[in-house]
């Protein structure tokens, strides 16, 4: 009698927990992404690479998956907890805050996009409208989490790029809601010819608004109460069964309303979103993330047969450029219109060019409810793989064009200041013009103190400049800049950049070349402000001191210390501080 195993696919479960535990920390160490990672491996375990030979030699089928039945209910769940991180981060407020972006520029690029793949697709589905319209939409939808990755490999989330292709990716998230429910609307419509997909695209639409609605109106009276009736002491047991709740409870509803499972997870993720749970949600989910993700992605992987590489080499390779050259010549202009730099915009239309996660999820809905070709469909997504490969090389490509669009900005910006800065003798020279920079301006301004000022961010510096601010685009520690503007003869040079390094090579600089003008420096912290003072800078405002130092009077005048007495010890403490710094050795 053959065994039968209490716990089933247990063989699956192990394998994929020890590449997952092997993977993660290797993937990490080489800067390989993840999900690309995860991809690869499981394309190569998967029953089309190594795993169709695990019949001919048998111990290959201990570190293969030679079935994908076995692993389908994994998928299932991957996909769930996907969609539910990914409501998570698709808070109304956070919405609301980048509307512009994420309501203009994100709902512009996805209907352009699916208007024109969809247009393009119409011919490889035999005019059948309907299977045009799902593989327009869908793969007008980019990589979130391979893009967001990259942005933070680069550390560039949260600059002008960063923001902006978040955005998108904002709107395209929130487009899979509709999505989900017109694939499912079409699939119940059949296929018929005299079906009016017009109509059922409107109705597909409505449902989507109802559900959307229903969202806030009944299942935040319900969820919202839930958590903050048993959640109120934190236990991490009841939190994570509270979560586990509301994902698969939620899901099991749409699925007995005939929507998807997919669907109800991204609206439980939506309803915790709203709540003041939200953090503490993530927390929670926050160390099954990379292992989730990584389950979603291997099993996508092994749904991927590399073979069709050589057996429709042309057509995979049409698909695949003809899907990021038409992204990218829709997505450019649309940033560029919003102000991003048509550097920038080149770079975001690179690095947002490739299919997304969505479509594995949508194009396996299409086929199983025959909306699409089964082997039309394992194409669509192998190109849609092969475009999430390309995607680091397209991003490193696009960064280095947004590069040297900018330094050519630079370049001509330069070229336009130089009459100008010829002018500029007898002024406070200001360093870095960002926030600290600006209010020492304003109050120069304020008492008829002449300046001018040097800042590196060159969009910055063009909306300033235009608005008759005397701030130029410049490094200040570059010796040739300031004699330009006669900094020998200046009253004062003041550093309030942010990069302690720049602070203290610019400190360095400007001490070898102009020995006797008065310097003054913004310093991250007391190690910061020691080095900065033994490089030359006469003054140094540590950040640090002097958030401590009014923090500190305000609590003793509330204490009922009397103003004098107070200003007399924080002012005692400044002159300590700076005598301890007069202290340190000698200028280099």
């Amino acid at each position: 009698m053959q065994e039968q195993h209490a716990f089933p696919f247990l063989r699956e479960i192990l394998l994929f927990l020890a590449l997952a535990g092997i993977l993660i920390p290797l993937l990490q160490r080489l800067r390989i992404n993840q999900v690309l990672g995860f991809l690869a491996v499981g394309a190569l375990l998967g029953p089309f690479g190594l795993g169709r030979m695990a019949q001919d030699v048998p111990p290959l089928g201990l570190f293969t998956f030679p079935n994908n039945d076995n692993v389908a209910m994994l998928a299932e769940l991957g996909v769930l907890f996907l969609m539910f991180m990914i409501g998570l981060e698709l808070s109304a407020a956070r919405l609301w805050a980048m509307r512009r972006w994420v309501f203009g520029t994100g709902s512009a690029q996805v209907l352009l996009c699916a208007a024109l793949i969809g247009g393009a697709a119409y011919v490889l589905v035999d005019g059948r409208i309907d299977a045009a319209l799902v593989l327009g939409l869908v793969l007008s939808l980019s990589s979130t989490a391979v893009v967001m990755q990259l942005l933070a490999e680069s550390q560039r989330t949260a600059s002008p790029l960063g923001q902006a292709a978040f955005a998108v990716l904002m709107l395209q998230d929130l487009a899979v809601v509709p999505i989900l429910i017109l694939v499912e609307a079409l699939s119940k419509h059949g296929t018929a010819g005299d079906t009016n997909v017009a109509i059922v695209a409107l109705l597909a639409m409505a449902k989507a608004a109802i559900a959307i609605a229903l969202i806030y109106l009944v299942g935040g009276k319900v969820v919202h109460p839930l958590f903050r009736a048993f959640a109120r002491h934190r236990q991490p047991d009841v939190f994570m069964a509270l979560i586990l709740l509301s994902t698969f409870g939620i899901a099991g509803l749409f699925a007995l309303a005939g929507l998807s499972m997919a669907l109800g997870a991204l609206i439980a993720g939506l309803l915790l979103a709203e709540t003041e749970f939200k953090h503490e949600v993530e927390l929670m989910v926050e160390p099954f993330k990379g292992l989730l993700m990584g389950l979603f992605f291997m099993t996508v992987g092994m749904g991927m047969d590399a073979l069709q590489i050589v057996h429709a080499p042309l057509w995979l390779a049409c698909a695949v450029l003809g899907l990021v050259t038409l992204k990218g010549l829709v997505i450019a202009p649309l940033l560029r219109i919003s102000g991003l730099p048509w550097g920038r915009a080149i770079e975001g239309g690179l690095l947002l060019g490739q299919g997304g996660e969505f479509a594995f999820i949508v194009i396996g809905y299409a086929v199983a409810s025959k909306l699409l070709d089964g082997a039309l469909g394992a194409r669509v997504m192998l190109a849609v793989g092969l475009s999430l490969f390309i995607t680091p090389l397209l991003a490193r490509l696009g960064h280095a064009i947004g590069e040297r669009w900018a330094e050519r900005a630079r370049t001509e910006q330069a070229r336009h200041d130089e009459g100008e800065l010829d002018e500029a003798r007898g002024r406070v020279i200001i360093a870095g013009f960002g926030r600290v920079g600006q209010q020492l301006a304003k109050l120069l301004t304020a008492q008829n103190i002449p300046y001018v000022a040097f800042e590196n961010n060159a969009k910055l510096v063009s909306q300033l400049h235009a608005a008759g601010v005397p701030v130029y685009f410049g490094n200040a520690s570059r010796s040739e800049l300031l004699r330009r503007v006669h900094a020998a003869d200046a009253p004062a040079i003041v550093l309030t950049m942010d990069h302690p390094t720049s602070a203290l090579q610019a400190v360095r600089g400007i001490r070898r070349e102009f020995p006797e003008v008065r310097l003054y420096a913004r310093s991250r912290d007391e190690k910061h402000a020691r080095a900065l003072k033994k490089a030359g800078a006469d003054v140094v405002v540590p950040e640090t001191l002097e958030a401590s130092l009014q923090l500190s009077a305000f609590v003793l005048e509330g204490m009922g210390l009397d103003e004098r007495i107070v200003d007399d010890i924080v002012d005692r403490e400044r002159d300590q501080f700076a005598a301890a710094l007069d202290d340190t050795p000698g200028h280099v």
